[in-house]
C-alpha cells in the first residue's frame, strides 16, 4: 500500500476517506491513499502551509541577513547544514545561526557565521496540526472533498478541476505572502 506516513497521514484518515467516498475497507486502498496524498499536497500548495506536522527542509543563502523561511507554520528548527560551493556540507553550530518564530508560525532565519558555506539547509518541524484528527473540521472536510474528487475523476477526460466547494473550504487557511 502507498505510504501515507511522509505527509503525516494515518489509518484514521484513510478510514474517514473510505466512509466519505463509500468504499469498503480493503477496496481500492492504494488508489484512495494516492488520492489522499494528492489532496493534501494540492491543499498545501494552495494554502502555502504544511497541514500535518512533520519534518521539512528549507534552503537559504548565508549572506542575506534575515530571511523568512518558506515552510509554514514552523514549530521548531532542528538543525542547520552549511553547504559550500565546493567540498562537503557540514553541520553548523547553533551559535552560527539565529532563528525567530512568530506566533503565526513564520520563521525568520539568518546565518551569523557562515564559514565557507554559501547556502544553508535548515531542518525544521512544521505543520498546522499534530495529526489528521486535530485538523480544523472545515479543513478536514475540504481535504475529504478533494480526495473524493481525485478518486471519482481519476479517469475523466473532461476534468474541469477541483470543485469550488472544496477550494472554498481551504480558502480561510490560505497564507498570502507579500513581496
Amino acid at each position: 500500500m502507498l505510504s501515507l506516513d511522509p505527509l503525516g497521514l494515518d489509518s484514521v484518515m484513510l478510514a474517514e476517506v473510505r466512509a466519505y467516498v463509500r468504499v469498503d475497507a480493503g477496496t481500492d486502498d492504494n488508489v484512495l491513499a494516492a488520492c489522499a496524498v494528492a489532496a493534501v499536497e494540492h491543499a498545501e500548495q494552495f494554502t502555502r502551509q504544511i497541514l500535518i506536522r512533520r519534518g521539512a527542509k528549507d534552503m537559504v543563502t548565508t549572506g542575506s541577513g534575515w530571511q523568512i523561511l518558506q515552510a509554514m507554520p514552523v514549530q521548531s528548527i532542528e538543525g542547520v547544514t552549511g553547504i559550500p560551493a565546493e567540498g562537503a556540507s557540514f553541520p553548523m553550530a547553533a551559535s552560527a545561526w539565529e532563528a525567530k518564530i512568530s506566533s503565526r508560525g513564520e520563521a525568520y532565519f539568518r546565518v551569523l557565521q557562515p564559514g565557507i558555506a554559501g547556502r544553508a539547509e535548515v531542518s525544521l518541524i512544521a505543520g498546522l496540526s499534530a495529526n489528521w484528527v486535530s485538523l480544523p473540521e472545515s479543513l478536514r472536510l475540504g481535504l475529504l472533498r478533494l480526495t473524493a474528487y481525485f478518486y471519482n475523476n481519476r479517469d475523466a477526460s473532461d476534468d474541469a478541476g477541483p470543485p469550488a466547494a472544496a477550494m472554498a473550504l481551504l480558502l480561510p487557511f490560505r497564507r498570502i505572502q507579500l513581496p
